[in-house]
């Protein structure tokens, strides 16, 4: 099995580092390739649903992103520890019928030597807004640009 550099024990730069880097795979909401950032037998909660392994962590995603329109993604570090890592996040997207939500949450990471992340318990609350209350903007097939601000930017 290959390394997912950055890996334990995070410091707090490669901390950010690894949060940065889950934000733009997912970014991509490509199911395939970001379930290679995991175990194979990858233990989530989301929400209420439990989710283990790679292909369970794909058809997850799969179905996420059919629902989830122009989906955007903002992580922060929120603290560090050995090998794991808490996060707290937000993201907008839109509904088949173009209602905006903006989902906030906080994602409690813990990682193999190899760098795969093998826990990942997601909380998560989401709310309609109005297509004018958006504030994530950046081309959707790519990652966030370096120059957009952040949750804490942003007042999240």
């Amino acid at each position: 099995m290959s390394a997912r550099p950055p890996v334990p024990p995070f410091t707090r730069a490669s901390a950010i580092e690894k949060v940065r880097l889950a934000e733009n795979g997912w970014n991509t909401r490509d199911p395939e390739k970001v379930s290679l950032a995991y175990t194979e037998d990858s233990w989530w909660r989301n929400r209420g649903e439990f989710v283990q392994g790679r292909a369970a962590i794909v058809d997850f995603l799969k179905r996420k992103w059919t629902r989830e329109l122009d989906y955007r993604l903002i992580k922060e570090l929120w603290a560090h520890d050995g090998s794991r890592i808490g996060v707290r996040f937000a993201y907008e997207y839109h509904d088949d019928s173009g209602q905006w939500y903006r989902a906030y949450g906080n994602e409690n990471w813990e990682f193999d030597e190899n760098g795969l992340m093998h826990h990942r318990h997601a909380s998560i609350n989401e709310h309609p807004i109005k297509p004018e209350e958006r504030k994530f903007f950046w081309d959707r097939s790519g990652p966030r640009p370096d120059d957009h601000p952040g949750l804490s930017d942003l007042g999240f």
